[in-house]
């Protein structure tokens, strides 16, 4: 199967509560490219049998999207190490794990000495219900395949956003959140 750009335009809900969790309706439609890990396994293994103009509901189980909830995954940290964050309960941040890597986190509760933090991703648990309308198809450009960006280096370097509102950070320093894009 060629590797493929797609285009869609969605609304989610989680399923059971039915609780709007996240939409880019009216708004600047989600790009990806299929294979890359770019989305959650769930919701690409179903777009990549639809067709452009196709719209379906498409239901995807916890396991095959932000995970379960892990119990472990929950740990008190000395309050210093947020110096200079105004903390709120339940607000995002996002820091740099063990090996590099962008990790968002969630603020439970904090004192004057600790703060409790979640790393399970703020869905992890949840049964997810996307409306799904594809807007367009096409085969990924080699410079697509080989950078991962659609559009290219052209792409990412006219991006001064970013994925998931990652901003910089020192090592296993928390920052704070700009926003969010629908990412894993």
């Amino acid at each position: 199967m060629s590797v493929r750009v797609i285009s869609i335009e969605y609304d989610l809900k989680d399923a059971k509560s039915g609780e709007q969790l996240d939409s880019n309706v009216n708004g600047k439609p989600l790009e990806f490219i299929t294979g890359k890990g770019q989305i959650i396994p769930g919701l690409e293994s179903k777009l990549v049998e639809m067709n452009e103009n196709e719209k379906a509901d498409v239901l995807v189980e916890s396991k095959d999207a932000y995970g379960e909830i892990k119990e472990d995954a929950v740990q008190t940290l000395p309050k210093e190490q947020f110096a200079g964050i105004e903390l709120t309960e339940g607000m995002s941040l996002y820091g740099t794990g063990e090996q590099g890597e962008t990790v968002q986190v969630t603020v439970k509760s904090f004192c004057d000495k600790e703060v409790v933090i979640d790393y399970n991703h703020p869905m992890a648990g949840k049964t997810l219900m996307f409306s799904i309308s594809i807007l367009a198809i096409r085969d990924a450009s080699e410079e697509e395949i080989q950078t991962g960006v659609v559009g290219g280096m052209a792409a990412m370097n006219n991006n001064d956003s970013g994925c998931c509102g990652a901003g910089e950070s020192k090592e296993n320093e928390p920052v704070q959140s700009r926003g969010g894009c629908g990412c894993n």
